[in-house]
């Protein structure tokens, strides 16, 4: 509508003629020809000082000197009428729809799982505390909000002639797929799985990245895999790594594996059951790698958990953070128009640019206590309505 109205401004209603300036008619106002200095003008009211030192006007306010598309100003000069939106037009109405992360929970099932953690229990049951507990678990509050899936992985153990023991083939994963209210399935998951043996991260990683790729996310999800270990990997080819040449190794490996996740737009999030001192430049370079960030030289954030409470909030502040407050629209809109929309949340109007705004064409987010309701409510509502000359179509 809005272009429709400028195009009738400039064509369909301009069929007249500007008519002759003032200064150039036959009878000329007296303000003519008075002299002026354009460094410090001093015209009569109704016109201004031209560049050679003398005061003059281009039109008279109400008169037909300047073009269909523009209008006199009080000191004589022509400008163009700035066209706003149709009064006439109708409000459109948009759906804003909250960005729904996919997050694949990546756990080591290895035998060290069932060492002490904490005051009381192993790590292997402040992991399922963290992720099942009917109140505190992460997967439990979320799971209406983030589309979860789990893998439990462990190895094929060798003795120490190098002989298989254990379950082929390597990396042995158990895993369920990924879906909204995923919380009954990973509970039954964890509730019924023990510890086994052996840490293959690296090609676990490689496992998980190519189930992405078989099964993506939804567009518009962003894929995240929550690596959760308790200590440095091994690989199927080398469990428990001898010395510490071969430990560097299977360490190098499984930073590519993160690296190579990130390539195909998958970002990894490093978290250690336990404490990461024992892990040397290990967990740094893990969370660089899952960043996208330089292995030596990064600083991204890896997390680390000594007790049930420490990894409950971990699991919380990296999955957590993955929600946002960026919502879509089912729309575009002129970002410079931005203020003259309305948004609703759950019923309750919010304010620009205090409680929202807007971040690119399609997107808006909410702010501050705004962006807390969102993340608090179960079934969040968000409408907004935009006058229609601020849409673009």
């Amino acid at each position: 509508m809005q272009r429709l109205l400028l195009l009738c401004l400039v064509v369909a209603c301009g069929s007249k003629n500007p008519g002759t300036p003032p200064c150039e008619s036959s009878n000329p106002p007296p303000s003519c020809s008075v002299a002026c200095d354009p460094a410090a003008p001093d015209c009569p009211r109704g016109s201004y000082c031209s560049d050679s030192g003398t005061c003059t006007l281009d039109c008279t306010p109400g008169g037909d000197e300047c073009g269909p598309d523009q209008q006199c100003t009080d000191d004589g000069h022509c400008i163009p009428i700035e066209v706003g939106p149709d009064a006439n037009c109708p409000s459109v109405n948009f759906t804003a729809t909250p960005t729904i992360p996919t997050v694949q929970l990546l756990l080591d099932q290895s035998g060290s799982m069932i060492d002490p953690y904490g005051t009381s229990g192993n790590r292997w049951d402040g992991l399922r505390y963290a992720l099942i507990d009917p109140t505190d678990g992460v997967v439990r509050k979320l799971e209406q909000k983030v589309v979860f899936g789990v893998t439990l992985y462990s190895g094929v153990s060798q003795d120490q002639n190098g002989t298989q023991v254990g379950v082929a083939p390597c990396p042995r994963l158990i895993s369920r797929g990924r879906q909204l209210n995923n919380y009954p399935a990973i509970k039954n998951l964890l509730q019924a799985q023990n510890p086994i043996e052996d840490t293959p991260t690296a090609e676990s990683i490689d496992a998980v990245r190519a189930d992405f790729a078989a099964k993506p996310p939804a567009s518009g999800s962003p894929p995240i895999i929550v690596l959760a270990t308790d200590g440095l990997p091994d690989t199927c080819a080398d469990a428990d790594p001898p010395n510490q040449t071969r430990q560097n190794a299977a360490n190098a490996v499984t930073v590519t594996a993160a690296q190579n996740a990130y390539a195909a737009g998958i970002k990894l999030f490093f978290l250690f059951v336990g404490d990461a001192g024992q892990a040397g430049t290990h967990p740094q370079r893990m969370a660089n790698a899952g960043a996208g960030q330089n292995v030596n030289t990064g600083t991204a954030p890896y997390y680390e958990a000594t007790d049930p409470a420490a990894l409950t909030a971990a699991f919380n502040q990296i999955i957590g953070g993955a929600l946002s407050c960026d919502l879509d629209l089912d729309g575009n809109v002129d970002a410079s128009q931005a203020s003259s929309g309305t948004v609703i949340l759950n019923g309750t109007p919010l304010s620009y640019p205090t409680d929202w705004t807007l971040v690119d064409s399609n997107t808006i987010r909410l702010l501050g206590a705004a962006c807390t309701t969102l993340m608090n409510s179960a079934m969040p509502s968000v409408t907004a309505e935009f006058p229609c000359g601020a849409v673009i179509l």
